[in-house]
């Protein structure tokens, strides 16, 4: 009798601990998704470079000269809407050095878009356009609550790719990368690849608890170490 009670009892608190661990897993993002999907931007921007070049080849009697060139180099990135007036987060260095910076948003509309201010020390820029209409915000969330183990979740323009979705978990925390006296970065397996810079991290509360900011790879492409 003892014995089958133990047994009753040990099957009772495994099935506990399988309803706990399963209430804790989400089946899916697309609540979240939905809710803040709208909020992510995707940048563009253009560059113009300098460089000097030689003339080639060399006529007779013509004067040996440097002559500069302008050319035009455009990179992409992300960012999130943080007030409905029109002011965006991004990363610094999606828009370091940049002639023309354009935001596109969920619906495809997209405008030209001014910084209000950055910090290269940080790594963080605001940007600002003149929409039309109120635009959908991301709210802050505290990303000193958020816990090694907890998931997370990318929203970015990977490689042009608008609206991309990958969930991860905090891989770790405080992560030193060398890159300024501020380096406390969180460290996630949810893919981020060329393009996420400047792009959110939501916790499960949909709440941005990060900015996508740099991977270590050694092919240039997602091996599951962002930051």
């Amino acid at each position: 009798m003892k014995k089958r009670l133990s047994l009753a009892v040990t099957a009772i608190i495994l099935m506990m601990f399988n309803l706990t661990s399963a209430s804790s897993v989400p089946e899916t993002f697309s609540g979240i998704v939905k809710l803040r999907a709208k909020s992510v931007v995707n940048i563009s921007t253009t560059q113009i470079i300098k460089e000097k070049t030689k003339p080639f080849p060399f006529l007779p009697g013509t004067p040996y000269r440097d002559e500069e060139k302008k050319l035009r180099r455009q990179s992409l990135g992300s960012g999130f809407i943080i007030d409905e007036e029109g002011y965006i987060l991004t990363n610094s260095h999606v828009i370091d050095k940049a002639e023309d910076i354009r935001v596109r948003l969920w619906d495809e509309t997209e405008y030209k878009a001014t910084v209000v201010g950055r910090d290269q020390k940080t790594d963080i820029a605001l940007i600002k356009v003149e929409a039309d209409r109120p635009l959908p915000v991301a709210p802050l969330g505290d990303s000193d609550a958020l816990e090694v183990g907890d998931w997370i979740i990318a929203i970015g323009n990977p490689f042009g790719l608008g609206h991309t979705v990958t969930a991860g978990i905090v891989s770790a925390k405080g992560r030193v990368l060398g890159s300024g006296p501020y380096d406390d970065f969180i460290q996630t397996d949810a893919a981020i690849n060329p393009g996420n810079s400047g792009g959110p991290l939501f916790n499960l509360n949909a709440e941005v608890v990060g900015i996508s900011s740099a991977i270590f790879s050694t092919s240039g492409g997602n091996i599951g170490i962002g930051f």
